[in-house]
Order: structure tokens, then C-alpha cells, then sequence
């Protein structure tokens, strides 16, 4: 058994955002509650069923039966896009750290322990970076396209902005306001956080290849999508320098 010593000194919410996560999601919600049970004292788990058309929503009901008052579900009864479900999880969230990942469990959730005790050193924000990708190679190429592209557009420091493994302390979100509805919601989010002066703690996690449904983020309509919010964001931050004063 853990000693007190052992566990984590805050706080934390854990929330997944799913969409047609139904193979996935037993599996992870087990494994995420005997990983917190064995390290953090005061927890939440929240998934953000975000539309799904599958029955996620069932297996959902199963597992709250399973876990009770300890497992919360938020309901999205339309599909609002990863960035709406990040921003439901991010809105549900009560504790004093939070870390997400996919309900898809293409990352392990067995490695939080690691982000767990570099905020315990006092880190603010631990970012996790896939060592290898493991996915086909041409969503490998597409991702790193898309990475260093939007890396480029916003000066971003972290290395791996669509790395969807992040423990956040609650409190370096305050005044930041996300209103991407897709993917683009992680550069918003990168950057906002970097706007403050507030950069990652980053560490290498493992990326497991998909055994349930399939991305949708390499769908020709959402990467249309993507595009179109990351034109937007790119407006804000060229309108927020023209604003800024001259030296």
C-alpha cells in the first residue's frame, strides 16, 4: 500500500474526450482508477462523450455502474469536434491539476505516475512528446507536417503540440479563453499557455498503435476544419502584434 508520502499532493481531474471510443474506453477507465488509486488521494474522472454514433454511450452507463459517483460522463447530444470536447473537460474539471488524454488509449495511461512527479517538483505544465509514432506512414508524414508547420506559424517552444498527453495545473488556464472546435484547440491551447510566460516540463511517452476506430482527424473534412481555425488563430495573434506598442 502507498504511504502518504507516495501520493501525489494535489488535487486532480482526469478527463477523455471520446467519440466512437466504445473498444477503448473499458479498458482505459480501469486501468486510470488503479493508477490513481495507488497514487493520487483526491481524484476525479470525467469522459466527454462527444456525440459518438457508436455505443459509447452504453458502455459509458456500464462503467458508471462499475465505478459509481467516481466516474462522470458529460454528454455532448451532437458531435462538437475534438476542440468542444477538450473544452467541455477542461470545463468540468474541479481539481487543482488536470491531465488529459485520448479515449482512444493510443497513449498509456500507466505513464502518468511520470508527469505526476515532475508537478509534484513543482511543475506547472508537464507535456508529454511520442517517442515514436505509431501509426502508418503517411499519418506519421501528415503529423509532422502539421507539427513544425504550426510550430512555424506561432512560434511555438513545445516540440510536439499534438502529443494529447497533458497534466496542467488548473490555475495557469485563468484568463484563457479556447474557442477552437477542432484539432486546433492544442496550438490555441500551446500557445495561450506560452503568451504567459509558462513553458512545458516535456517528457517522452509511448504512442501505441490504434486497436479500435479509426482518426478522425485525418479525414479530408476535418483537416479542412483544422485549417480554417488555425487561418483564425493566426489572424489573432498577427492582429495582437499590431497592437502591441513599438519599442
Amino acid at each position: 500500500m502507498p504511504t502518504s508520502d507516495d501520493m501525489f499532493p494535489y488535487s486532480l481531474s482526469v478527463f477523455f474526450p471520446a467519440y466512437n471510443d466504445a473498444g477503448s474506453l473499458p479498458e482505459l477507465v480501469g486501468e486510470t482508477f488503479r493508477v490513481l488509486e495507488r497514487h493520487v488521494a483526491e481524484f476525479e474522472v470525467i469522459v466527454v462523450n462527444d456525440g459518438s454514433r457508436d455505443n459509447t454511450g452504453e458502455v459509458l452507463e456500464q462503467l458508471q455502474m462499475q465505478h459509481g459517483e467516481r466516474l462522470r460522463v458529460v454528454q455532448h447530444q451532437k458531435n462538437r469536434g475534438y476542440g468542444g470536447a477538450l473544452r467541455s473537460g477542461f470545463g468540468a474539471a474541479t481539481k487543482e491539476y488536470v491531465f488529459y488524454t485520448d479515449g482512444d488509449a493510443q497513449y498509456d495511461v500507466g505513464e502518468l505516475p511520470l508527469l505526476l512527479e515532475a508537478a509534484r517538483h513543482g511543475a506547472t505544465w508537464v507535456n508529454g512528446y511520442k517517442r515514436e509514432r505509431s501509426d502508418p506512414w503517411h499519418r506519421v508524414l501528415l503529423g509532422a507536417v502539421y507539427r513544425e508547420f504550426a510550430r512555424a506559424l506561432f512560434g511555438l517552444r513545445l516540440r510536439d503540440v499534438d502529443c494529447d498527453f497533458r497534466l496542467i495545473q488548473r490555475s495557469a488556464m485563468d484568463g484563457l479563453t479556447l474557442r477552437s472546435n477542432s484539432g486546433t484547440i492544442c496550438v490555441e491551447l500551446v500557445w495561450g499557455l506560452e503568451r504567459k510566460g509558462l513553458r512545458a516540463l516535456e517528457m517522452g511517452v509511448t504512442h501505441r498503435a490504434r486497436q479500435h476506430g479509426r482518426s478522425e482527424f485525418f479525414r479530408l473534412a476535418s483537416l479542412w476544419k483544422t485549417l480554417r481555425e488555425l487561418g483564425r488563430l493566426l489572424s489573432l495573434r498577427l492582429r495582437g502584434a499590431a497592437n502591441s506598442p513599438r519599442a
